[in-house]
């Protein structure tokens, strides 16, 4: 269970990289743009993925700093939202390669943001959520990139296990 885990931290790290590098090609009108996605823009869309990321991995490990709203703009530009992610992309790998295979197995409660009840669940299918949480964002991401008419920018989980990178997990 821990090497798929594993595959999925280094995935998403991987598919960041290439998302922001796309996004670095937009100027600042573009990335600010509202394009109808569910959070309106690009930046819109990649500060609420940094959002929740930092919401899980705070519930998961009980540090770090977590917004109280996953709509909030940590950053307006994106080269600090780059470093932002960047350094939770890596703050998810070494967690995640850190944990046992009893860890991912057991359990861990908090409390949600929007009622304040507090919860108890299995780590495995919550890591599962934040994992698939980005992969539907990212998508978003990806039809921002569309609509603002620039080229497309393959994520597919067989291209990062085939690259350098993820071939070790193919």
């Amino acid at each position: 269970m821990k090497q798929h885990f594993m595959m999925f931290a280094a995935y998403n790290q991987w598919a960041n990289t290439r998302l922001y590098d796309a996004a670095a090609n937009l100027g600042e009108e573009e990335l600010a743009r509202d394009v109808g996605a569910f959070f309106g823009s690009m930046l819109g869309t990649l500060n609420h993925l940094l959002s929740v990321d930092r919401v899980w991995m705070k519930r998961f490990t009980g540090e770090g700093d977590a917004p109280s709203d996953t709509a909030t703009l940590l950053h307006r530009a994106l080269p600090g939202l780059r470093a932002a992610r960047e350094a939770e992309d890596r703050r998810i790998v070494d967690w995640v390669n850190g944990m046992s295979d009893k860890a991912l197995a057991g359990r861990f409660s908090y409390t949600t943001l929007t009622d304040m009840r507090t919860v108890s669940q299995r780590v495995a299918p919550a890591l599962s959520h934040l994992f698939n949480h980005q992969t539907h964002h990212r998508g978003q991401a990806h039809m921002v990139l569309t609509v603002l008419g620039r080229p497309s920018v393959p994520l597919d989980l067989t291209l990062f296990q085939r690259s350098e990178e993820g071939r070790a997990y193919a």
